[in-house]
């Protein structure tokens, strides 16, 4: 009997949107990609949300958030929880992309379709595995083998390979045969006649130039620019293409021997760097052997400025400066903000990396021919002031109140369940005072025998579950060597000592007595001659 495999796409087929697809092997089903876009359209996780609950494995393939951005919000809304596994750069990179987006939009809107403790809780579930690891699955998925495999498109990025019975189920979705500075190309062909391969055809028609036409043209582009006078901004990701873009950068300006600041904003972007400095070895062959070689880092930038706020870019000297700053669809985060301060200034340049988001700014501004004007909402958090804090605090504490309400309530149920559930006890020290007994101090006939009631002294309060006895607490004093004590009652008086060994020579002569007194006589019993016995 061959394996059965049905596969279901949920998003992200004949259009660009987000990717997620449902692939079923003999009944285990596998969620492979939980993917949103910038604008967290609910609406894009309907067929998601019909089929969350039945999802036995997720598989991340890359750690941006058209891959995994809808994981924290599926999680906690959606009924999912099955186990996810991922390479270990997905799940780290991942983690940082879901902050930088929760926070970007924290700041200017009360965003509630989840909080860092929801992305906390469903990135712990993630099992990280190593490029062609094979790890056996168990239980309901028994037989069935899972490995990630080199994309060459982001750091981690995986194509996923699913073998049952000999049969393997290709998923490989944007992958590079190209092999790029920080990265291997792909290793897609080494893949010989799945029985299934899912792919996509996002870049098909694209025509890539050559690396080093293309960096030269980026390079010129940037530095006439700058030598105008202008600042260049580049919206990027988090912590997918960005880092190809930073190496790039530090190259440029090592070999031109340039000067202009290159800032690199995000909310994580210290913690992007830290990470992918200890991820050598998910990288290039070259980078690898450059590192035992010299064992230099290539991610320790000299040329790129770190930044987490945009007070200090604010705060930074004036003149041309190049900023990546993310988010890549210039939605939110801190590229929209800039975006807004330097768009009126003609010498300024937004330079796009990669192609925007369908329905987003960046694609807006990518079209052929550009907009000659383009209309930006601008949301900023600002504190409450008058009528409008007053009607807010009112509000918080009416929410305050029926919350407390609410919790004594449940609290007062549970505690009449737990009174009823004790009163029913076997436990012979629970007394039921609904029952008809009779009256204590009465021997009471069971078995044949006779049974003692005795309840007296035992009568429990209406708001006691079980009787006690009666707790009298001992008041005492202390200071700083501990329990004050009165030395007078540990002083014993001459009266009782004397009378204490008068006692003990009493009973000392009562022993001796006695002692002396005990000895053999015969028996005046009729149990035979000779037998004696002790008086």
């Amino acid at each position: 009997m061959g394996t059965s495999v049905q596969v279901k796409p949920l998003c992200g087929v004949y259009n660009e949107n987000p990717l997620s697809y449902l692939v079923s092997i003999d009944g285990f089903n596998f969620l492979i990609d939980c993917g949103w876009n910038d604008h967290f359209d609910s609406s894009l996780l309907q067929p998601l949300s019909r089929v969350a609950s039945t999802i036995d494995a997720v598989l991340l393939s890359h750690p941006d958030t058209l891959h995994l951005g809808a994981l924290p919000y599926a999680m906690k809304q959606l009924g999912l929880s099955a186990p996810v596994y991922s390479t270990e750069p997905v799940y780290r990179m991942g983690l940082l992309t879901m902050y930088d987006q929760f926070l970007s939009r924290k700041q200017v809107s009360e965003f509630d379709l989840f909080t860092l403790d929801d992305i906390d809780s469903a990135f712990q579930r993630v099992t990280r595995l190593t490029y062609s690891q094979n790890h056996h699955l168990s239980g309901k998925g028994e037989g069935i083998v899972i490995a990630p495999h080199v994309a060459g498109h982001l750091l981690g990025g995986t194509i996923w390979k699913i073998t049952k019975d000999g049969e393997d189920v290709i998923y490989a979705v944007d992958f590079n045969h190209r092999k790029e500075r920080h990265l291997n190309g792909t290793v897609l062909g080494s893949f010989v006649r799945p029985a299934v391969l899912i792919t996509d055809a996002y870049n098909a028609l694209n025509n890539q130039p050559y690396r080093r036409q293309k960096d030269k043209e980026f390079g010129d582009i940037l530095k006439k620019t700058l030598r105008a006078g202008g600042n260049v901004l580049l919206p990027v990701d988090t912590a997918g293409r960005i880092l190809e873009l930073v190496l790039m950068l530090e190259s440029y300006w090592a070999d031109e021997n340039l000067n202009y600041p290159i800032y690199f904003l995000t909310y994580v972007a210290s913690s992007t760097i830290d990470y992918v400095k200890s991820f050598l070895e998910w990288m290039s062959d070259s980078i690898a052997k450059s590192f035992e070689q010299t064992r230099e880092n290539i991610f320790l930038l000299k040329n790129i400025t770190l930044l987490v706020n945009k007070a200090d870019l604010d705060n930074a000297p004036e003149g041309p400066k190049v900023v990546l700053a993310s988010m890549a669809s210039l939605e939110a985060g801190f590229s929209h903000d800039i975006f807004v301060d330097w768009g009126n200034d003609v010498k300024n340049l937004v330079l796009f990396t990669e192609r925007g988001q369908f329905g987003t700014l960046a694609r807006m501004l990518q079209a052929d021919p550009p907009p000659k004007a383009v209309k930006v909402t601008v949301s900023e958090r600002v504190p409450l002031v008058g009528e409008e804090l007053i009607a807010y605090e009112e509000e918080q504490n009416r929410i305050k109140k029926e919350e407390a309400l609410k919790a004594s309530l449940i609290k007062e149920e549970e505690l009449k369940a737990s009174q009823g559930a004790d009163n029913n006890t076997t436990d012979p020290m629970v007394i039921d005072t609904g029952n008809s007994q009779p009256l204590p101090e009465v021997a009471v006939a069971k078995n044949g025998g006779y049974r003692d009631v005795f309840i007296d002294g035992f009568v429990p309060p209406s708001t006691s579950v079980a009787p006690m006895f009666p707790c009298y607490e001992n008041a005492s004093e202390w200071d700083d060597f501990g329990e004050v004590i009165n030395p007078d009652g540990y002083v014993i008086k001459e009266e009782v000592m004397d009378q204490t060994t008068n006692n003990m020579e009493y009973d000392e002569f009562i022993y001796h007595v006695k002692t002396f007194q005990t000895q053999w006589l015969p028996m005046k019993s009729g149990l035979g001659h000779g037998t004696r016995g002790l008086h």
